[in-house]
């Protein structure tokens, strides 16, 4: 046994831990809550993770993104995850995928080749290509809605989207998904009301942390634990 993965194998047993080292995870974004997503899923030991994140880090970064450190300024966000990926697990393989993930490029990613799909981009177009495709094709997905202008951690919430709350972009996509014929969404969302309203939207480090970390719960128990 690895004993990097030794406690976690204690926990979970052998068994499951097997099944998420013979994991594929992608990573849509790897900003403030897709880092933390990425560190979770490194640490539990999932055997593949292909991070998609066309941005580089910038000093803005640093007050809630994981990856953002002053080693790190300046570089592509896919490729810091694949270098702290391989820091952490150095067993683990990772493709940094640097592409803006929109309708028009979206046939470029194979998404069936993945057993779970993490969506932490900021774009509704992007948001919406990725819940149709892997609805479509029955692929699991967990969409993370918005984390910023919040200061509330403990009002995350994982559900399905037409089950949401108080959740302006819940709202907005709903309408969208139904016109596109996706029947459910898995998504995390706040139902804390914004405590300010400011574009770019206002953040703070514990926020998207948490959600991030809750995403990677969630994907890495479903992995682990559940075979559909």
């Amino acid at each position: 046994m690895d004993e990097r993965f030794s406690r976690t194998v204690a926990l979970i047993g052998q068994a499951a831990a097997d099944k998420l080292k013979n994991s594929k995870v992608i990573v849509f974004g790897a900003g403030g809550v897709g880092g933390y997503v990425i560190e979770g899923l490194a640490r539990s030991g999932v055997g593949l993770i292909d991070v998609v994140d066309p941005d580089r880090i910038e000093l803005s970064n640093f007050n809630r993104q994981i990856l953002a450190t002053e080693k790190n300024s300046g570089k592509n966000k896919a490729d810091a995850a694949a270098e702290r990926i391989a820091e952490i697990n150095p067993d683990a393989r990772c493709r940094a995928i640097k592409m803006f993930y929109l309708p028009e490029n979206a046939d470029e990613i194979n998404l069936a080749d993945y057993d779970y799909v993490v969506d932490a981009v900021d774009t509704v177009a992007a948001k919406t290509e990725l819940a149709a495709r892997c609805f479509s094709k029955g692929i699991k997905l967990i969409s993370c809605m918005g984390t910023g202008n919040k200061l509330d951690p403990s009002a995350f919430r994982i559900a399905d989207i037409y089950d949401t709350k108080v959740c302006p972009l819940c709202k907005a996509m709903r309408k969208t998904l139904k016109d596109r014929g996706v029947g459910r969404l898995k998504v995390l969302y706040s139902e804390e009301k914004p405590v300010v309203s400011v574009r770019p939207p206002a953040s703070i480090s514990f926020c998207p942390a948490v959600a991030g970390m809750m995403i990677a719960s969630c994907v890495v128990k479903e992995l682990a634990f559940f075979d559909d």
